[in-house]
């Protein structure tokens, strides 16, 4: 894993670069798929265990490519408190709010409001980074949030039947539009691997302590599929969608790594009709025709 993510603010984008691209294609499949897959481990693991888990082996793992790479693991001076803030939107809030909401809704649906995050990152994007907002940005957005819109429409019976569950993760997406404008706007002069490890010990701090306090009445022997999801989990979501996340958000301005996720919530619903055994219908194909035309809109290929 090479770090090429940089501490100064990336210069004026015309477009995304084939690096980004393969990035984003990559972090779209892995995290699109890994929503049936949190949906089977939550059947049997506790949220705050669950996330425990993944957060202590993304962390050991993500400070063991660190150490191999001879990075510094140091946090700057005078950095520790804005780190703590980013880790807490990013980490805590987005994993308590998502996995809580997930619990109480369909899976496939889950990743639909979550990835409502570019609604509230493009304004914030606007307002505090003074990002330019664009026809085509404009155009995308609108285009794509349309695609989400037809596929709530197949479930809002279902939805509305767990507001709880609706209002956890569209707050869940509203922590991590706020985590990922902090960390455009601070610029921790620190590379992506250690930066991201540390993300997930400050922010996983809260759920390290509240697991055993909450939930250590239901600690048992889980099933091999449950410890399949969290290995995953741990490896290849918080290990490496992490590090390419945070890497995008370096190198491109915010409210284009934002639109840029607007494919996962298709990945998931239909990795859901897959792993659930449900089957696809008109609404899914429809989405999947508009966000594919939205992303087209939004990341020009780079001149």
């Amino acid at each position: 894993m090479t770090d090429t993510s940089a501490a100064a603010p990336a210069p004026p984008h015309h477009g995304i670069s084939a690096y980004s691209l393969i990035l984003l294609a990559l972090l779209t499949l892995f995290w699109g798929v890994n929503w049936p897959i949190m949906k089977l481990a939550l059947n049997e693991i506790p949220v705050f265990t669950f996330r425990a888990f993944c957060l202590g082996g993304g962390a050991l793992g993500l400070f063991a490519i660190a150490i191999w790479k001879r990075m510094p693991l140091g946090i700057p001076r005078g950095y520790l408190w804005k780190l703590t803030a980013i880790s807490l939107f990013n980490i805590a809030g987005w994993n308590v709010f998502v996995l809580y909401g997930l619990s109480m809704l369909p899976a496939g649906r889950t990743t639909i409001l979550a990835f409502t995050m570019p609604l509230w990152l493009v304004p914030m994007s606007v307002v505090w980074l003074h990002e330019r907002l664009t026809g085509w940005k404009l155009a995308g957005l609108a285009i794509g949030l349309s695609g989400l819109i037809v596929l709530v429409g197949g479930e809002w019976h279902a939805m509305a039947s767990a507001p709880l569950g609706v209002a956890l993760v569209l707050a869940a997406a509203v922590c991590w539009a706020i985590g990922t404008l902090l960390t455009k706007l601070w610029l921790v002069p620190m590379a992506a691997v250690p930066f991201v490890g540390w993300q997930m010990v400050l922010g996983g701090i809260p759920i390290f302590l509240m697991a055993p306090v909450l939930e250590a009445d239901r600690w048992t022997a889980y099933s091999g599929i449950a410890w399949g999801a969290v290995i995953y989990n741990a490896s290849i979501c918080f290990v490496f969608c992490y590090w390419a996340w945070n890497t995008l958000v370096r190198i491109l301005p915010a409210g284009i790594s934002g639109l840029s996720t607007l494919m996962i919530p298709v990945v998931g619903v239909f990795s859901s009709m897959w792993m659930l055994g449900e089957q696809p219908q008109w609404p899914e194909f429809a989405a999947l025709a508009l966000v594919a035309a939205a992303l087209g809109l939004i990341l020009k290929p780079a001149r």
